[in-house]
């Protein structure tokens, strides 16, 4: 059971970040035998499809401003795909435990998917590039990492998608009021003018 929830933490959080580098790695980590992945995760067609996917992303993720559109598509995609990935993991598609399995997943997602957004929204304010290339790097380090730890130690898993978890929410939070204070200025600046 604790490897279950561990592996629906760390998954579904990682998706929030990237969905389909953690879908590739509980591939990739299923094949070489790493844990309990299901079955279905494993299958070279959902691996081919997750990573061309990937590669798309890693592109994108590089490039300023085309990245928030592709965080703006992917505000559905993340905490959707995170939700099936859920409920693949939670167990069968009939049952309680796969449903608040998508559910906890698509908050999770959510919530990693908010953070993410909101800090390259700030950071596309920069005038250089290598934010977002750093970013980018550091989000896909974070997703592989952590799925790789959800499936070789479940709960510090689960204690490292809490901590992220209030992080994320509270950067998010913190983000977003600078954020709307700045447009206040603009609006200020531009009705002075």
């Amino acid at each position: 059971m604790i490897e279950t929830v561990g592996l629906l933490a760390g998954s579904g959080w990682a998706a929030g970040l990237n969905l389909y580098l953690a879908t590739l790695m509980l591939g990739i980590l299923g094949r070489l035998g790493w844990g309990d992945v299901p079955q279905v995760l494993t299958r070279v067609d959902v691996m081919v499809v997750a990573g061309v996917l990937f590669v798309v992303e890693f592109a994108v993720d590089k490039i300023p401003f085309l990245d928030n559109v592709w965080d703006a598509i992917h505000t559905f995609v993340r905490p959707i795909g995170a939700a099936a990935l859920g409920a693949v993991v939670a167990g069968e598609a009939s049952s309680i435990g796969a449903a608040v399995g998508g559910v906890v997943a698509a908050l999770l997602a959510l919530d990693a998917h908010s953070a993410k957004a909101t800090t390259r929204v700030v950071a596309n304010t920069s005038p250089e590039p290598f934010s977002n290339i750093g970013l980018s790097l550091a989000e896909d380090t974070g997703v592989a990492l952590l799925v790789a730890l959800a499936l070789a130690n479940p709960v510090a898993a689960i204690v490292v998608v809490a901590v992220l978890v209030v992080a994320a929410t509270a950067l998010t939070i913190w983000l977003f009021r600078v954020a709307r204070r700045n447009w206040a200025k603009v609006r200020a600046w531009f009705a002075a003018g």
